[in-house]
């Protein structure tokens, strides 16, 4: 049955986009591929079945999404979000890493493990001055120092996460995080830990950090496995040097109805777009509920026969619409793409993100799951 709005996965570009990464590191490196909220909106299911043989680790944010990944790879998955204490009986029955914070949340991980009678296998988090989730650098050494009381607990490897890495006017906070994370490392390495997994960096920190001066055994691919960058500071930078990641997604939907209304005619909820002349439009059945945001309303606009044609009047739940007066062919059930390429014309997740203010990452997060993914 062919489907009316859907989202199209290129594996190739995919794929693509992972050995792009792969060439900027160590042979060694591993690679985490980060599929928390449903992939960014690409959808779990399809990315885990494209890239599980190319990646060591997937990350996930919670338990709900460790299930879900559960039916689809048996590879070690990072669980770095918080896990309420009723659920790790749960969890620790999936075989995954869990992330440990601070020491109430090292208690009751061990005290679950412990009725569990298994070893909980834990990545401590260190706050480098994200001032986020994780333990600060005063408190590590005390911290450390309990850990044998744990006899449940098996750390595996230490972590932390750049605050504005992408930002490459300065890099004075980057390095006084990474100072700060070194610092964390050599006292657990004072302490007796060795081998430990360690990891910093997400795309911008591949880019900036690991392609140079990096010495981490893992890192976590999210946004540039989509084919989308952190900043168009770092696009520009690294696209003259032949660094390049293709976006993997299409949002396409088909036209529902067309007409011509007069001028001087209303369009949407609001009544804030009224025809200035007589106007051919094309009825779009997605809206915000499709996570097409309402932002977009009079200033979207999409893909229709190659040509961009413009949001009019107000995005709506399930509907918007659109002008084609100035295509000469246009047609019910005609192809229309809402993000992506579309021949030589593309409407990008930073064109949308820059209209609505705000970035690439909420633009496809926020893509219904309900959507259809179809991988080509």
């Amino acid at each position: 049955m062919a489907k009316l709005s859907y989202i199209e996965i290129s594996k190739e570009n995919l794929l693509g986009n992972i050995r792009n990464i792969k060439q900027l590191l160590k042979v060694e490196t591993k690679l985490a591929a980060v599929v928390k909220a449903n992939a960014y909106g690409h959808g779990m299911e399809e990315i885990v079945d494209i890239v599980q043989d190319y990646i060591d680790y997937f990350q996930v944010d919670d338990i709900d999404e460790l299930h879900r990944i559960r039916k689809l790879t048996s590879k070690p998955v990072l669980v770095l979000g918080y896990i309420k204490k009723t659920d790790l009986h749960d969890i620790l029955k999936l075989n995954c890493v869990l992330a440990v914070y601070d020491m109430s949340n090292l208690e009751s991980i061990n005290s679950a493990a412990e009725e569990e009678g298994v070893n909980a296998i834990v990545h401590v988090a260190i706050d480098a001055l994200l001032g986020r989730e994780g333990i600060l650098i005063d408190n590590l050494s005390a911290f450390i120092s309990k850990l044998s009381d744990y006899s449940h607990i098996q750390v595996e490897g230490v972590y932390a996460h750049f605050a504005n890495i992408e930002d490459t006017s300065d890099f004075t906070h980057a390095q006084k995080q990474i100072d700060t994370y070194k610092k964390a490392l050599k006292i657990f390495s004072y302490n007796g830990f060795s081998n430990l997994l360690t990891h910093i960096s997400a795309t911008s920190g591949i880019l900036v950090y690991e392609k140079t001066f990096g010495e981490n055994s893992l890192v976590r691919l999210g946004i540039g496995m989509y084919g989308l960058w952190p900043s168009e500071d770092l696009k520009l930078r690294y696209e003259k040097d032949s660094i390049y990641f293709t976006p993997i997604l299409r949002w396409i939907s088909h036209i529902g109805q067309i007409k011509t209304l007069p001028a001087n005619y209303s369009i949407g909820y609001g009544l804030t777009y009224t025809t200035s002349k007589e106007t051919k439009i094309a009825l779009i059945p997605q809206g915000y509920s499709d996570g097409y945001d309402r932002g977009l309303s009079n200033i979207g606009e999409v893909l229709i026969r190659e040509k961009r044609c413009h949001v009019l009047g107000r995005v709506a739940m399930n509907m918007f619409v659109v002008d084609v007066t100035n295509l000469e062919e246009v047609e019910i059930e005609d192809e229309v793409v809402l993000l992506g390429k579309q021949g030589n014309e593309t409407i990008s997740a930073e064109e949308i993100a820059l209209k609505i203010g705000t970035i690439n990452y909420e633009v496809v997060a926020r893509l219904s799951s309900l959507l259809p993914r179809v991988v080509v």
